[in-house]
Parts: C-alpha cells; structure tokens; sequence
C-alpha cells in the first residue's frame, strides 16, 4: 500500500527543516531576527525529537497547527471559502473559545512538538490578547495570516519584543487585483505595513490566494522583486477552492499547479531571499492529502477540530478533551486510516473534493 512505503513523519521533518533553513537563509541580513531564528532553529530541533519520540511509540503528531482564533472579519473578500461556509461572520459570537483557552492549547501544542501554529480567522488581529498568549511561547512559531488593516503601533511594538510572531498580509497582486478581492484602498494600507515593518526590522511574510485570473502576475519577477525590496521574506501561495459552482473556473487546474510546482522550484533557487511555500501542493509528492492530523489540523475559533480549514468537520471539540485526543478523533482516524486522504482526485483540495463522504464519516456512529 502507497501508505506503508511513504514516512508522512520523514517527509514533514524535511520540511519544517527546509522552511527553518531558508527562513535563517532570509534573516542573514537582519540582526534580530536571525538570532531568534537560530534559537528557534534549536528549538524546532528539540520539537522534532518529540515527534520522533512519540512517533515510534505509535502516535503521530503534526508539525504544524491551524489556528482560527476568531470567526469575526471587516473584510468581504470575493469568493471567501470561509464566509461561504458561514465560519466567518460580521460580529464576534459569543461562544468563540477565550484566551486562556488558547493559552492552554498553546502550551501542549508545545508539549507535544508542534513547530508552527498558523494564527488565522476571521480576521485574527482583532484578537490582541490571544496574539499576546501566543508571544509567551518563543519555542513555537506563529504566522499570523491577517488583511493587515488592524496593524497599529501597538502591534508594531508586540511584533518588535515578540519575534516568535510573523505577520503574513494577505495580497492578490498588484493594486487592481487586491482591491478587486478585498476592497478599495485595501492595497495601499498593505503597502504602508509593508513599508512600516521594513523600517522596524520586523519579519514578515505575504499571503497570496492563486487563482487562474492571478497566477502569472504573482509569480512574476516584477512582483516579487516589489515585495522583496520592501523586506518581505516569505510567500505563501494559498490555491483557491471553489465554494460555489460560480468560482469554479477561479480553481488551479493541472497545468496551473503544474506551473506554480515549476515557478515556486525557480524561486527557490535562484531567489533564496525569500522563503516560497505553497498549500495544499502537490499531494503526489506528499504522499497524499497531509489534513486530519497526518501534517497538520484545524482548530475553528469555538474549539472544533477539523481536519482541514477547507474541510469544516468535527466531532470533537478541544474545550473538552486534549489535542492529542482530538488527533485520535473517530473522524481523523477515519480519514487518515481508510485511504480517502491518499485516494486520487481531480486535483486541489481533497478533502474538499470528497465532502460528501467526509459529511458521511462524521454521522457514523462512533
């Protein structure tokens, strides 16, 4: 079976290894930040150990962790998966897990040696005192996927004493695709962030959502060459999952994941300044869908775990049982032990593809 012979535990070590060494690659240049990039070189070293630790005695933990800290955004971004699938609203519900909740989820994220935690929404930088929480813990490091129109001087300043947190801005391309998608006027505020954390010395990333409308203009050398003189040192290339039968032709295709595979090895080589990562990738080369715990999970912001953000299914919920029991999940265990996450499929998201049978899993009785 393809599952015996690929080490999903081998494969997601080298690429937290990869992204550590190229982000260390990326900081050369920047005093501050490359120290807490060597610390925490030293760190996801140690994380790793536990992985493995646990690993041979049959229990598998992720490297990486999704974060949706809150289910409220400003923005009414076209096409949004996340408001298509009503996990993000206009106002904060009420039942949205508390900081300390998280605080706590942080701490056996570290225990168990989770290297990442994504910080997502919503729109997370509305939560201060839980971005604050995730500053405490210096061994773990945590993206923070934002549309930047909440960055103020408070947080510059967070950013500054915290090193741990990245902020990753979302953008579409130039001014005319941005504004497109997230608003008018949304880009320029972009830009001044951008602007702000290259004067401060403070890591940052970009977030690009890839479309067939998108893709060449955010692969370009003119594009990245902008985002690499202001001091960006990450990309992260999201595909887009269509929602709706209406955005489907937005979706990647073979020959545009095809491309992207190409360009995305291109960067690397030749334009080691930034770090450049894609999601999901390319499953083939990955052994298979690496959602429901196998490379990564989804914590929505009332405490679900899913296996996915795409994917927005749970049957536990962490305000009442561990991580690591929520990795044992009926649902997560369904998935990752009956093939559905290696099946073959047209191509982006699996999970998202087969939502039918996952829906079907999820009623099964336990």
């Amino acid at each position: 079976m393809k599952s015996e012979k690929f080490d999903i535990q081998a494969y997601m070590t080298h690429g937290v290894e990869r992204v550590v060494s190229d982000v260390l690659k990326a900081t050369l240049k920047d005093p501050r930040g490359s120290v807490y990039m060597v610390r925490f070189a030293a760190a996801s070293r140690a994380a790793s150990r536990k992985r493995r630790k646990a690993e041979a005695q049959g229990e598998h933990i992720p490297a990486f962790l999704i974060a949706s800290i809150t289910s409220q955004c400003n923005l009414h971004c076209a096409g949004c998966y996340s408001r298509c699938n009503h996990a993000t609203v206009d106002a904060a519900p009420v039942a949205q897990l508390t900081a300390g909740d998280w605080l706590r989820i942080f701490e056996e994220a570290d225990e168990l040696g989770i290297s990442f935690i994504l910080l997502a929404g919503g729109e997370p930088m509305l939560r201060r005192d839980i971005i604050e929480a995730a500053g405490l813990r210096p061994d773990i490091m945590f993206p923070i996927f934002t549309n930047g129109t909440f960055m103020d001087d408070r947080y510059f300043a967070l950013l500054d004493r915290c090193r741990n947190l990245i902020p990753i801005m979302s953008i579409e391309g130039g001014q005319a695709m941005t504004d497109a998608r997230r608003g008018p006027g949304v880009y320029d505020r972009l830009i001044a962030n951008m602007d702000e954390c290259h004067r401060r010395g403070l890591v940052y990333g970009a977030s690009v959502t890839v479309t067939t409308e998108n893709l060449r203009e955010v692969t370009s050398d003119a594009f990245l060459r902008r985002l690499s003189e202001r001091g960006c040192k990450a990309v992260i290339y999201v595909e887009f999952v269509p929602v709706t039968d209406e955005s489907a032709a937005l979706a990647p295709g073979d020959a545009e994941r095809s491309f992207l595979r190409d360009e995305i090895a291109r960067l690397r080589r030749d334009c080691p300044e930034m770090v450049y990562i894609s999601f999901p990738g390319d499953e083939k080369s990955s052994g298979g869908c690496v959602a429901a715990g196998r490379g990564f999970f989804h914590i929505n912001s009332h405490g679900g775990a899913e296996p996915c953000p795409f994917s927005p299914y749970a049957d536990v919920n962490v305000k009442t049982t561990s991580l690591r029991e929520a990795l044992r999940s009926p649902l997560f265990t369904a998935l990752r032990d009956g093939g559905y996450l290696e099946e073959d499929h047209a191509g982006g998201c699996v999970l998202y593809e087969k939502r039918a049978q996952v829906e079907t899993l999820l009623r099964r009785p336990g």
